[in-house]
């Protein structure tokens, strides 16, 4: 069942009488909107047009046996990997029936309603990588391959022993300039290529990122395109070692895989080279920065937030807020009938602090993604003056987001009891998958130090004396180390911390306190003789604590500049307005040392800040089931028993466990092993 415009149109299951209506606890939080949700739902979209196609292509998707996902929760690994290809190739089919384009928003919305579950994913990012780092020529040559699924392709990065690291990475590429070919090897156990999706049983060739070797001379990492497997046959070419590394968490539908190289020759035309390149006898060209041949994971990271990560969340918010005007549990006053689990403070401080931080993700990587796509045909260009600042600020944020969407998800199945630990409720899938999300694309620790490393760079440059030389204006999203800053916080009353310039400045405040104590801090052990990788070690906790500030700092003023957007949207500002405050203020009240610290907040203002915050969750309460309908998941792709649109929770929850293997096939323990044991005690009579 789905809401549908201002008066919902409802899609309805005919099976069981049971799903042919709305829950009245659920139909109840619906009338009292305040906002018109399909208009939400369209602003989160990027316009009603969006909406319509993304329907469209639902319909396409719900109505299609082959994309079922009511399976998923019985299926093995074996199962799920060759029901996500079936699903890949039956919506390439579909795609060349309709004419939907590689990369076209109609394959992200299908991608989107059958929740991820589709293989091949790695392709697009070998696509990705050919068009970001290859030569024209090379884009020219390839791309078509990988459209039209002439080959399939992985991204092979990571190995056995270094994976965020990527100077460490193992892999030798060594060029002969006698046969103008790279020699690609895996030198070490730990050179193994490990965990590349779609490579243990599906790739036919791979993006190796390895250490080129050429005069003797190592240059660092560079992309090579490696076929290794048949295209007759698809059995691994001479010197491959390929297969799978086993089980997981989660993404049993995608065939991790590893491999191996053993003098594996491709020809020199295959080392992508738009930022670098060889010539036939081995001279190195450098076209770009040591920087440039990271753009992929930057495009990845970027790109992943908005189609994988935060919708992990919102989903997660979506099972658990609706589950919780279902759900009843004792009672509010002796008299009253058991209440609804969501009238409970606790359950609304679980509750909408996720909420508000799927919404504040979503405009901040939104905000993230036009950035990335004003700079991204710049530094094709070569033009890499955006490139530091593009680097730090995705590496930073997609560590905040993948930290907090991981800690968010797990708090909603925690707020759904007992049934939130039923793969049924689609909660626990949400959990193991989104935890992934903290090391892919960089570990998360690594990229706040990276991010650090900018701010750091980025303060000493702001502080430089004056009378030398002029000073470049900081990118924008650090133009706040040069603003006027306050020493104190000049809000009293509770409404006043209700403020945006009031919680901005507030993390702006403590951002540029945090940053400046981790260069004092630094600068203090190189004066007292440390190396600058030893002080930068013995700095890194204080380090990341700065960078996650300034992230923070980041999101709650990309909220407030989308709230600024939106006056013509009086009632959904308001209702979002509401997400932004308790966003900032609960980041507040969760790191209230930072804001004490230096007297820039006092112990009163705290407790009246708290009063503000707390009566934010009671405001935000009447709107919670249209702010979770605004995200327009469709019964489909939630996947839950527990979420679906009509609230009929237990009758579907009964029905998908009967439904079980478990309770459909006979029982080969009972003959084997309990019957025997059951009748044991007959032999000693």
């Amino acid at each position: 069942m789905q809401a549908r415009m201002g008066s919902p149109v409802h899609r309805v299951s005919m099976g069981d009488p049971w799903s042919r209506k709305v829950h009245p606890d659920i139909e109840s939080e619906r009338h009292q909107q305040s906002f018109d949700v399909e208009r939400l739902t369209n602003i989160l979209d990027g316009g009603a047009q969006n909406t319509e196609l993304r329907r469209k292509v639902e319909n396409i998707i719900d109505n299609d046996p082959v994309f079922s996902l009511k399976d998923n929760y019985f299926m093995n690994h074996y199962e799920r990997y060759e029901a996500a290809v079936k699903k890949k190739f039956h919506i390439q089919m579909i795609a060349q029936h309709l004419g939907w384009l590689e990369e076209s928003r109609e394959l992200a919305y299908a991608f989107r309603a059958v929740s991820g579950d589709m293989g091949l994913g790695l392709h697009y990012i070998f696509l990705k990588a050919i068009r970001s780092l290859g030569s024209e020529e090379q884009v020219a040559k390839w791309a078509p391959l990988c459209d039209n699924f002439q080959i399939i392709a992985t991204y092979a990065q990571t190995e056995l022993g270094h994976g965020t690291y990527l100077q460490g990475l193992e892999t030798e590429a060594t060029y002969s300039a006698d046969t103008q070919e790279f020699v690609l090897h895996s030198p070490t156990i730990t050179a193994t290529k490990w965990w590349p999706g779609d490579l243990a049983r599906s790739a036919t060739h791979a993006l190796v990122q390895a250490q080129l070797i050429c005069s003797g001379t190592r240059r660092g990492m560079h992309a090579f395109i490696v076929p290794i497997r048949s295209l007759q046959d698809h059995t691994p070419l001479p010197g491959i070692t390929v297969g799978d590394i086993g089980p997981k968490m989660n993404f049993e539908h995608s065939d991790n895989g590893f491999l191996r190289l053993d003098h594996v020759r491709i020809p020199r035309e295959n080392m992508l080279n738009r930022f670098a390149k060889v010539l036939p006898d081995g001279t190195y060209v450098k076209l770009g920065t040591a920087q440039s041949n990271y753009l992929t994971m930057v495009v990845s990271r970027v790109e992943m937030l908005l189609s994988e990560i935060i919708p992990l969340l919102k989903k997660a918010c979506v099972i658990a807020i609706r589950y919780s005007v279902i759900r009843r549990q004792s009672q509010l006053r002796p008299s009253d009938p058991e209440a609804k689990v969501l009238d409970y403070q606790t359950q609304q401080q679980k509750l909408f602090p996720q909420l508000a931080t799927a919404y504040a993700f979503h405009f901040v990587a939104s905000s993230l993604l036009d950035f990335f796509q004003r700079s991204y045909s710049a530094i094709l260009d070569r033009d890499f003056s955006h490139l530091p600042e593009l680097h730090a600020l995705s590496s930073g944020i997609k560590a905040m987001i993948s930290d907090f969407c991981t800690q968010g998800a797990e708090l909603c199945r925690r707020a759904c009891g007992g049934h939130g630990y039923s793969q049924l409720s689609g909660l626990p899938s949400l959990v193991t998958r989104v935890t992934a999300s903290c090391t892919y694309e960089g570990e998360n620790t690594v990229l706040y130090l990276q991010a650090a490393r900018f701010l750091v760079k980025s303060y000493l440059h702001a502080q430089a004396a004056p009378g030398s030389t002029p000073k470049r204006p900081l990118p924008q999203s650090i133009a706040y180390l040069t603003a006027p800053d306050l020493a104190r916080c000049p809000a009293r009353g509770a409404a006043d911390f209700l403020h945006p310039e009031v919680y901005t400045s507030a993390w702006a405040h403590v951002a540029v306190r945090l940053i400046k104590d981790s260069v004092h801090h630094l600068q203090a052990l190189l004066q007292s003789g440390a190396d600058k990788h030893e002080a930068w070690n013995r700095t890194a906790v204080i380090q990341v604590q700065a960078a996650k500030a300034h992230c923070y700092y980041v999101t709650v003023k990309s909220f407030t500049e989308a709230l600024e957007k939106l006056d013509n949207e009086p009632a959904i500002q308001q209702a979002l307005k509401r997400l932004c405050d308790l966003f900032a203020l609960h980041g507040i009240l969760s790191n209230t040392g930072d804001f004490l610290h230096d007297g820039f907040l006092s112990g009163a203002q705290v407790d009246v800040m708290r009063t503000a915050y707390l009566d934010a969750l009671l405001l935000i309460r009447k709107d919670a089931i249209s702010l979770t309908d605004a995200f327009d998941f469709t019964d489909h792709c939630l996947n839950s028993a527990l979420g679906c649109y009509d609230g009929n929770v237990y009758e579907r929850l009964f029905h998908w466990a009967q439904t079980a293997p478990t309770n459909t096939q006979g029982n080969p323990a009972y003959e084997k092993y309990l019957r025997p044991l059951l009748q044991s005690w007959r032999s000693k009579l």
